[in-house]
């Protein structure tokens, strides 16, 4: 008998677009909500277009990226522009629990669709908003991608090199990481309380807020010392050795992080204890970061004459932080942990072949989650339409005459 899942039952109206909100729709999915997905060929999810795209495919429904964030959905189109489009969206909000989206707020606000109409609908609705820069204040129109947060939160600014201009992450970050998860749990927090209260409530997460509070003690920093931190590189201050290093073969390289004495006696004997670990330099912490840039060069000779998955596991089984930097096939491949836990699911997909989606970040002992391979645009259409909303095959025809349903 299958398990029973810990939100099935809740059913989510998702006018998320992009990364974060679909990837925040895409945990709650994956435990067992009923996301109805609402997109239009009025104006396509840009995420439909964005790479990796498999060899030889062409259309919609073939993106990589937006397959990935979106399995397990029930997908439609709707027209919100439209008057009757509105409408049908307040029906489906009517026998929803939760409605999220991550527009600029001037967009539902447009549509008439905001908290304080929403509520007049279904009194216990909770409501979820992403705005990527709130929604008041002076800044609240402007839209950006998960790049532009690392920059204006300050994320790029400490990633880099001190030589050289801010570095950020190379992807949208905060768009798979501090924002989805914050609004999945805000999300389940609601729901909690409306489940103990009856009362629904507006949640407002916004983004610049969400990847603020990652940058740790940045801003702290300076409101206490009006220290202004800056790029290290690889270096931590509580740590050393703490780097990438170089390891055999192309382009290949470990994480190594040594904190403590204990770690450092420990990481010593892997290396087979040379004459230059009992040097006094490198004695302490503080030694140690004092003279980094040699002790980074002496590790390197070690590191180069090995796999870095070889290093990884000498260090670990003696208790020392080391992990290979991997690309995309190491996970996909090669990742033992990962493999283990069964992370990646592999489903057909009509038109995009078969392709392998992310698991959950956490797994559940007694509610491991469930994930079902992405929707074709519009796919769900008719089961949304006719067997939630209850509309006849003459108003659901109408519909896609009149726009409503493209």
């Amino acid at each position: 008998m299958e398990r029973r899942l810990p939100l099935e039952g809740v059913r989510i109206t998702d006018f998320c677009w992009w990364g974060v909100g679909a990837y925040c729709t895409r945990v709650l999915a994956n435990l067992g909500a009923e996301v109805v997905r609402i997109e239009s060929h009025a104006r396509i999810d840009p995420t439909r277009g964005s790479p990796p795209i498999g060899r030889g495919k062409t259309g919609l429904n073939v993106s990589g990226y937006f397959n990935n964030f979106n399995p397990t959905k029930l997908g439609i189109t709707l027209n919100a522009d439209l008057p009757k489009g509105r409408e049908v969206a307040l029906r489906l909000v009517k026998v929803s629990d939760i409605v999220t989206d991550s527009f600029t707020p001037h967009v539902m606000e447009k549509w008439g669709l905001t908290y304080e109409n929403l509520v007049k609908v279904k009194p216990d609705i909770i409501v979820a908003s992403l705005p990527v820069m709130g929604k008041t204040g002076p800044f609240r129109g402007w839209g950006a991608y998960g790049h532009q947060l690392e920059a204006v939160a300050g994320l790029a600014h400490l990633t880099g090199f001190p030589s050289r201009p801010p570095l950020g992450s190379g992807e949208a970050w905060p768009d798979f990481t501090c924002n989805p998860y914050h609004a999945a749990s805000a999300i389940l927090a609601a729901l909690h309380y409306r489940n103990r209260t009856g009362r629904g409530q507006y949640i407002e997460i916004a983004q610049l807020e969400s990847t603020v509070c990652v940058t740790e003690t940045a801003i702290l920093d300076y409101a206490a010392n009006g220290r202004v931190q800056g790029r290290q590189g690889n270096c931590l201050l509580s740590a050393a050795p703490h780097g990438a290093y170089c390891c055999r073969g192309e382009d290949r390289w470990c994480a190594i992080a040594v904190f403590t004495d204990e770690e450092w006696n420990a990481f010593c004997q892997v290396l087979g204890n040379p004459a230059w670990a009992n040097d006094p330099r490198f004695a302490t912490l503080l030694g140690r970061k004092e003279n980094e840039e040699e002790l980074d060069r002496l590790i390197n000779e070690w590191t180069e004459a090995r796999t870095a998955e070889e290093v990884m596991l000498l260090l670990q089984r003696a208790g020392v932080a080391a992990g290979v930097v991997q690309n995309g096939e190491d996970l996909l491949v090669r990742d033992p942990q990962l493999r283990a836990r069964g992370f990646f699911w592999v489903f057909d997909h009509p038109e995009a072949g078969k392709i392998s989606y992310d698991g959950l970040p956490f797994k559940l002992s007694a509610t491991p989650g469930r994930l079902r391979r992405s929707h074709l645009l519009g796919e769900y259409n008719d089961f949304v339409y006719k067997e939630i909303l209850g509309m006849s095959e003459e108003e659901v025809n109408q519909c896609f005459v009149e726009g409503v349903f493209s």
